[in-house]
């Protein structure tokens, strides 16, 4: 009654109506790049709330575009929250500072590393089918280099050393 090439060709037609039916609410995580006007979410701080300052003599003067006493300063409140003052190194600061500098400074470091992630990224740019579909193969190309933190973990544990802080295994049940 059908012929093979009728079958062949409906259900091709009744996988391909299926499969459009499909939606991706995955967000496009790696997408740096987005493509709409929205808000930044991270452009909006909250402000300090309102002191009453000691001498109103120290105020600043009101310049247009100007700082406010009141205006957050992420990089300075971090600074502070971590114990040391913004503005001014510290002994141990630059103690840190030289011993990360101590084989020295690559200073196209940026154009390095794009290049060397650029010709793995094409070395391992997935599959045939994943070129053509466009498929991400983002996590895939560079898992031979994650690190897997169970297995970390228990090499740490094996070696007696104390592991308070880690969380346990979601994968053991």
């Amino acid at each position: 009654m059908f012929t093979r090439a009728g079958i062949a060709l409906a259900s091709l037609i009744a996988l391909l109506g299926v499969a459009s039916c499909g939606s991706n609410d995955n967000p496009k995580l790696l997408n740096l790049a987005a493509s709409n006007d929205g808000p930044d979410e991270f452009s909006v701080l909250p402000t300090k709330p309102l002191q009453t300052p000691p001498s109103y003599r120290d105020l600043p003067v009101p310049t247009p575009g100007g700082t406010n006493i009141t205006d957050s300063n992420p990089s300075s409140d971090a600074i502070i929250a971590l114990g040391g003052k913004p503005g001014g190194g510290s002994a141990g600061s630059a103690a840190l500072m030289n011993y990360a500098l101590r084989y020295g400074v690559e200073a196209n470091i940026r154009q390095t590393l794009y290049k060397e992630d650029l010709d793995w990224r094409k070395a391992n740019d997935g599959r045939l089918l994943e070129r053509l579909f466009n498929i991400n193969v983002y996590f895939k190309a560079y898992n031979t280099m994650s690190l897997d933190q169970y297995r970390e973990l228990e090499r740490w544990r094996a070696a007696g050393r104390k592991t308070p802080a880690a969380p346990p295994n979601p994968n053991i049940e």
